[in-house]
């Protein structure tokens, strides 16, 4: 038997044996100069590329017919688009044998061999309705869909319009997610197979009706009329008559006013790429450049006098270009939208710095700028720190092309009896968002 003291001295050395065990150090290394954004900070060095996940095909059978490489590719992932195993061989991932090697799409199968492709190479055997959404479930989620079929404002069987909110993007690509058109495709295809197509586009920052097609045909006759009016005319003199109806009209709150109440902007617009290689910027083409350019012209009617600064403005294009009418109201007009900092920055800046006294056309006095109690005015509204942009397509005139559908695939020359009922124009108007509403009514605008 052991003394107590013996069995203190025993305990007492296993506690400081277990007391000594410590996790193991860290690797010190040194830490790099990294530049960004043209900011030099000092950190981490990147972590080295790990190994690509590769997933073997079975071995090439005998007794078949003469198969090259990509053939014998597109014939495993029949799920797979052609151009994205194309891809995979120009960035030469398909690899072959042991030791590896790369092969080109031309090498011809042999019996028994092996190719070794990245996994992202099967991942892309989803069906082509949820390929539009890069997100990581690759659907809309119950919210999503509710929201997005809210913003439904008219459907048939040939096209669907939405009244977009502002800051949503409507055309995706990485690195954007949950993009209008992705979205819409895998929400709002309703009893279609497939989800509606983008007919026209509309800036990340602006709102307004946005134009779907719900079949192919819709899409293509609608984007000939958007592109190119003559070029959607056809033998139907009703449908003729319905194209050279079609408008869009777009309400916007722009710094200051134009010189003359109404009248048309024809100024041709170029692109321009910046310093740094890779932003793009329309500007106004000047007649002596020699770079492309391409003619665009709007329309536009000032809807009441200068209050606080700002007027609205009725803008109607009658071309489509990118940043048309951004373009035409910050440099053709000289008076930018209040909230596109990209083309009128100067001028927000001395925007907030200008007085604030203007004149009342009824009574001759300074008017008054009338803020509605309980009303929040730090929406991106005209007063608030950063206002959002305030250009919103509000109306849109287009042919009942449901109606037209079957005349312009020339099954026949005259509407279908059921539906020569219907209008042969369809009109459209579309709420304006929070903040172009909150400024709509703290600044009161005398319609005329």
């Amino acid at each position: 038997m052991l003394k107590p003291t013996r069995i203190n001295n025993v305990y007492s050395r296993l506690f400081r044996h277990y007391s000594r065990i410590r996790p193991p150090k860290p690797i010190s290394v040194d830490k790099v100069i990294r530049v960004s954004n043209n900011i030099a900070r000092l950190g981490q060095p990147k972590q080295p590329l790990k190994p690509r996940q590769l997933l073997s095909l079975p071995p090439f059978p005998q007794h078949t017919p003469r198969f090259t490489a990509v053939n014998w590719l597109k014939h495993y992932f029949k799920g797979t688009s052609g151009s994205t195993i194309e891809s995979h061989f120009r960035e030469a991932l398909v690899q072959m044998g042991h030791p590896m090697r790369k092969i080109r799409p031309n090498d011809v199968m042999k019996p028994g061999d092996r190719v070794y492709v990245p996994v992202s190479i099967a991942e892309t055997r989803i069906s082509k309705r949820y390929d539009a959404i890069p997100t990581g479930t690759l659907y809309p989620n119950a919210d999503e869909i509710k929201y997005l079929q809210r913003l439904v404002i008219y459907k048939d069987s040939a096209i669907i319009l939405l009244n977009k909110p502002p800051k949503l993007p409507v055309k995706g690509n990485l690195p954007i997610h949950n993009s209008m058109d992705g979205l819409a495709a895998a929400a709002l295809s309703y009893d279609y197979d497939e989800g509606p197509k983008l007919v026209h586009r509309l800036d990340r920052e602006s709102s307004g009706i946005l134009l779907l097609g719900r079949t192919k045909n819709s899409v293509s006759h609608l984007q000939w009329l958007f592109s190119n009016m003559n070029n959607a005319k056809s033998s139907c003199k009703a449908w003729n008559e319905a194209c050279e109806a079609t408008y869009q009209r777009y309400w916007a709150l722009v710094i200051g006013t134009p010189n003359e109440k109404e009248g048309i902007i024809h100024a041709p617009l170029s692109k321009v790429l910046m310093n740094d290689g890779k932003t793009e910027r329309v500007m106004l083409a000047h007649h002596s450049s020699i770079e492309p350019h391409q003619e665009a012209v709007t329309e536009y009617r000032v809807l009441g006098p200068k209050i606080n600064g700002c007027s609205w403005v009725e803008l109607r294009p009658l071309t489509y270009r990118k940043h048309q009418l951004r373009v035409h109201c910050a440099e053709a007009l000289g008076t930018p939208i209040v909230g596109d900092y990209k083309y009128g920055w100067f001028v927000h800046s001395r925007w907030k710095q200008m007085a604030r006294v203007d004149i009342e056309p009824t009574t001759g006095k300074p008017y008054k700028l009338r803020r509605p109690e309980g009303l929040d005015v730090q929406k991106g509204s005209v007063l608030s720190k950063v206002p959002l942009l305030h250009l919103h397509c509000r109306e849109l005139a287009l042919p009942n092309i449901a109606k037209f559908l079957h005349v312009l695939e020339k099954s026949s020359e005259e509407p279908h009896p059921s539906l020569s009922l219907q209008h042969d124009v369809l009109r459209f108007v579309a709420a304006m968002p929070n903040h172009m509403r909150i400024s709509w009514n703290l600044m009161s605008s005398y319609l005329v």
